[in-house]
């Protein structure tokens, strides 16, 4: 792994326990899976790419906007989606046909693949990537290494 990916991978678990707090991105205090991803990039370079607005839960689920799925595209490095790569960004369609509004980071990869996520009732786990999982990835990015 590159430092980066490193550091990435380290931040991240050092989020694990921080309760679910949707909207929030504060470790320790509360964060949701965005807010996860926010604190990992504020980490990195010192403040925000953009300003977050008041977003709800069901992530413009009925509208069908892949809100989410723009932002990532405007801040981070699109992955091939077959690849595993430590301290990516995984991005997840919960059901078919609903728009992709769950984010992790690939904490391990290998035999016993795993990531990192803020999940409702639960809070930042580090979950074995499994098949059921797997198959909910939708698009794979890398944070940038310029600014870095």
């Amino acid at each position: 792994m590159t430092a980066l990916q490193h550091r990435i991978v380290a931040e991240a678990r050092d989020w694990i326990g921080t309760p679910y707090v949707h909207q929030s991105a504060r470790k320790g205090a509360g964060t949701d899976c965005l807010g996860l991803i926010r604190g990992l990039w504020v980490s990195l370079y010192g403040a925000e790419p953009e300003p977050i607005p008041a977003y709800s839960m069901d992530w413009s689920e009925p509208q069908g906007e892949e809100r989410l799925w723009e932002a990532a595209l405007r801040h981070l490095l699109p992955r091939p989606l077959e690849q595993d790569i430590p301290a990516d960004v995984i991005l997840f369609r919960m059901r078919s046909g609903a728009v992709a509004k769950h984010l992790g980071i690939i904490g391990q990869t290998g035999a016993h693949p795993t990531f990192i996520h803020a999940y409702s009732r639960h809070g930042v786990v580090e979950s074995a990537l499994s098949l059921p999982w797997r198959r909910r990835i939708v698009a794979r990015f890398s944070f940038p290494e310029e600014g870095f």
